[in-house]
């Protein structure tokens, strides 16, 4: 009872002391003035007004100083004595910049550039300027979909599709709305934590979008929301060397609580550089910034939206420092006809400039979400947002919200599970030639997958040719149980049973294969650390390359061999067993071993039919013929690997029940060993190789990209070596691009292949993200961007193999054409031209089973 009183006296106190000030903002000429910002005099606390111009801020009873401001208008103060809910209108002037003082001729530059060259002298004072600083942070996102077309990638949109994501008929409507509360700390020179408080997104208990809190021009170099947009990042109007990018004007100058700001137009000296373009408020004598309007179209590069806007009033907390207190980001996006615009808001408040942070305040965890981020009420939503819902975003959170809660009540009950698993498509026998076979069984805390690939799948179809089998026909499938804790992430395991059954029609052989797998994932209760487990088996009798790390497409060599003759894949049987363990740890660290025997047995090529009879001759002997005089002696191989990976310094979310890795700034390290064992289970091999390698991805900015791979390797005994267990270098003979900073474009498959002791390799390629390009009226505006780099190996003085190359990338926003020349240990020159997967779309995608991703 004493703890019922005592909540009913807290709930007391705060409703008659928590009161609310709330209005609207308009201009001299009755038009609403969305986006004003609201501040309490004296502090950085305030809000924000929505787009519909109403504001509202929580107060305790008193009296206050209210300022209003907003780019383009004067500021206005008002006194307001707050006693219960109480309500504040402003009526904002255009603001008049006075250009007596402003004498601009032939002969005298502007008076712009004397104003943005001492901004550029302070710019890095005043990003060093405070050492230390928290503040909290508002946020509301929303995106809305202007219109979408009929078919998406030759799929028909359904009207039951636009009811799922909440627009109408005519494809209107909010796709996306969140909120946040959370407080960020910084601590220089590079030391962040975000901590999200509170977090709600209409009609889901996700977490929302986490993107950069905050944007500076005091960088002379700006990122806006993810690399994907430009990896470039933007050039700052007061970067070092800023007056070479940009031209600026003197629009006037104005006055604010007595001080003095030069109102600056921005505009591009160059079209298609990552430039903005708008206005920047500067003050006088300190040459701080005061505020800015300034925008990003296709012609700044900019990829996927069509038009970014970027604006930020910035608030003085004494008289030398000043932070951002309001930020809109607005985008208009149009790609493949769906269009659509969004608005992200930010309220920055209650800024401390001398925190003090504990020694491990700051550790590996960059955003951290509470433990009850998304269970907040919607009275908590309602007296803390600083920005008021408008109508419709209410009625999105109304609708979504309760088809959410309905949906989460009738998934827990086993007779819905039993609905959804009856709704499923029955499916037919013919779908393993075209659509494969997908069927999910759902049960409280487990899930029962059974797949089937089709024989035709978009990539890598399971139907093939080669003259050692003729046409080969491939079944795959699997059948997964999946057994989840109370909360999905906190852990869980999947236990996996996938056969593959391959038959050649040609020498009419049956090669029957699976594996058996298990994986698990769990976080150490005493650590809060996150560790993943798995273990396999697999055996029977399959088809091997020579080179089993080689990326040769089987699909290619069906086509090379049929219609050319060029059979450049070759391959053997074998009956095998493996046993397989990995385990990652959360400091990215990364260890696996293994152990496969392989009876290994010669596969002689039975067909020399081609498309047309004079491609018969070319086809050659199915074993590697640079290295083999003649097909290999049967023999077996017990093999044992041990494979370690180490990333350091991985940065991490933090969500309430598991952890996703950001990455980190080193590169990646890899240390692999093989060990050939004899005489043990009849095994006839002896050898001892190893190989280290480091790779990385390196963003440069405004200079474009560096991927990059070095290794080195070598044979410590090579006392019984068989073609399959050599050094081979992934080269290429087709048109179609291998794998890039992993192979070598032009250089033959197994002709360098080697035991040696050592041997050196590396792969670097440059990016240059539209650097270049931009000068070339065509290919700027078609968005085509340059890449270039290098492909080598060095084993000795009669074995080493070097290749350049040079090319267009984001042709249609997928392919990649290079032009590669490539030098031999003989010094004869090749030349080709290359074709794959490069730039906005083309670099992200990745198949899986018969799935394909796109990663933005």
């Amino acid at each position: 009872m004493r703890l019922f009183l005592f909540s009913l006296v807290i709930l007391f106190a705060q409703q008659t002391n928590a009161q609310k000030i709330y209005g609207t903002v308009f201009t001299a000429q009755g038009d609403l003035l969305p986006y004003s910002s609201i501040t309490i005099k004296g502090t950085s606390k305030g809000a924000s007004a929505n787009e519909k111009a109403k504001f509202s801020i929580n107060l305790q009873e008193g009296e206050y100083t209210i300022v209003c401001q907003h780019l383009g208008y004067a500021s206005i103060e008002k006194k307001v004595n707050v006693k219960g809910n109480t309500e504040v209108s402003f009526v904002m002037q255009d603001q008049k910049l006075n250009l007596d003082a402003v004498v601009i001729s032939n002969k005298r530059e502007d008076p712009a550039y004397e104003v943005i060259r001492n901004a550029i002298k302070k710019r890095e004072y005043y990003k060093k300027q405070v050492d230390a600083f928290t503040c909290n942070i508002y946020s509301k996102d929303l995106i809305k979909l202007k219109s979408l077309p009929k078919k998406v990638f030759g799929k028909k949109i359904e009207d039951a599709d636009k009811k799922d994501m909440g627009v109408d008929s005519a494809g209107k409507g909010i796709v996306y709305l969140s909120e946040s509360i959370s407080k960020i700390s910084i601590k220089n020179p590079d030391k962040t934590k975000l901590e999200i408080m509170s977090s709600r997104v209409s009609g889901s208990n996700g977490f929302g979008f986490t993107f950069p809190s905050f944007i500076s021009l005091y960088n002379s170099n700006v990122k806006v929301f993810s690399e994907k947009f430009n990896p470039r990042g933007f050039i700052s109007p007061i970067a070092d060397g800023g007056i070479g990018f940009y031209k600026f004007k003197m629009l006037g100058t104005f006055f604010e609580n007595g001080k003095m700001y030069n109102s600056i137009k921005v505009t591009p000296r160059r079209l298609y550089e990552p430039l903005f373009t708008g206005i920047i408020n500067i003050e006088e004598d300190t040459w701080a910034i005061h505020s800015f309007d300034l925008y990003l179209t296709k012609t700044a590069q900019l990829e996927i939206m069509d038009t970014l806007q970027l604006t930020q009033l910035h608030v003085s907390l004494d008289n030398d420092i000043r932070r951002v207190k309001n930020q809109l980001i607005h985008f208009d996006f149009n790609f493949f006809a769906v269009k659509s615009a969004g608005n992200f808001l930010t309220v920055y408040s209650d800024y401390n400039v001398s925190p003090n942070f504990g020694k491990k305040y700051f550790d590996n965890i960059l955003i951290k979400y509470d433990t009850a981020v998304s269970k907040k009420s919607v009275a908590y939503w309602d007296s803390t947002r600083a920005v008021p819902l408008e109508k419709e975003e209410a009625i999105d959170y109304q609708k979504k919200d309760s088809a959410f809660k309905s949906y989460l009540d009738s998934s827990k009950s086993k007779r819905y599970l039993d609905s959804i698993n009856r709704n499923q498509n029955k499916g037919k026998i013919t779908d393993i030639i075209t659509r494969g076979i997908y069927k999910n069984y759902n049960k409280v805390g487990h899930n029962i997958s059974i797949n089937v690939e089709p024989f035709l799948k978009p990539t890598d179809p399971n139907i093939e040719y080669n003259p050692a089998e003729g046409v080969v026909a491939i079944l795959k499938g699997s059948i997964t149980k999946r057994k989840y804790s109370k909360n999905y992430f906190e852990g869980g395991s999947s236990l996996s049973f996938a056969p593959e059954l391959r038959y050649g029609f040609g020498n009419t052989h049956f090669n029957p294969s699976a594996t058996i797998s298990f994986n698990k994932r769990k976080e150490d209760n005493k650590t809060k650390k996150v560790n993943r487990v798995g273990f396999s088996v697999s055996g029977g009798k399959r088809v091997s390359q020579f080179n089993v790390d080689g990326a040769y497409s089987t699909y290619a060599n069906s086509i090379s061999s049929y219609f050319a003759g060029l059979n450049y894949l070759k391959s053997y049987e074998n009956y095998f067993a493996k046993v397989r363990f990995g385990k990652s740890y959360e400091n990215g660290l990364r260890l696996s071993a293994s152990a496969l025997f392989e009876d290994r047995i010669p596969l002689d090529n039975i067909s020399d039919k081609t498309f047309k009879d004079k491609y018969n001759t070319k086809i050659t002997p199915n074993y590697p013929t640079e290295l083999l005089a003649t097909q290999f002696t049967p023999h077996q191989a017990l093999i044992l690997n041990v494979a370690l990976s180490f990333k350091p310094g991985g940065k991490f979310i933090q969500y309430p029940n598991y952890k996703v890795n950001l990455g980190s700034k080193y590169p990646t390290f890899t240390l692999d060993y093989t060990k050939g064992i004899n005489n043990l289970f009849g095994s006839d091999v002896n050898f001892d190789k190893w190989k280290v390698t480091v790779f990385d991805e390196v963003n440069l900015k405004i200079a474009g990209s560096i991927k990059y791979k070095f290794g080195v390797g070598g044979f410590l005994n090579n006392k019984q070596v068989f073609v399959q267990d050599y050094q081979h270098f992934n080269g290429n003979q087709l048109p179609a691009a291998s794998q890039y900073v992993n192979s070598f474009q032009l250089a033959p498959y197994y002709a360098n292949s080697t035991t040696a002791s050592a041997y050196l390799l590396g792969h670097v390629e440059h990016h240059f993200n539209g650097l270049l390009t931009n000068k070339i009226p065509l290919f700027r505006k078609l968005n085509w961007n340059l890449v270039a780099g290098s492909n080598t190996f060095y084993v000795n003085k009669t074995n080493h193999y070097v290749e350049v190359f040079v090319g267009l990338e984001n042709i249609l926003k997928v392919l990649r054409v290079d032009f590669v020349v490539g030098y031999d240990k003989n010094n004869n020159v090749k030349t080709g031209i290359r074709i794959g997967k490069g730039g906005l779309i083309g670099g992200s995608i990745s198949s899986s089973g018969n799935n394909v991703s796109v990663s933005l």
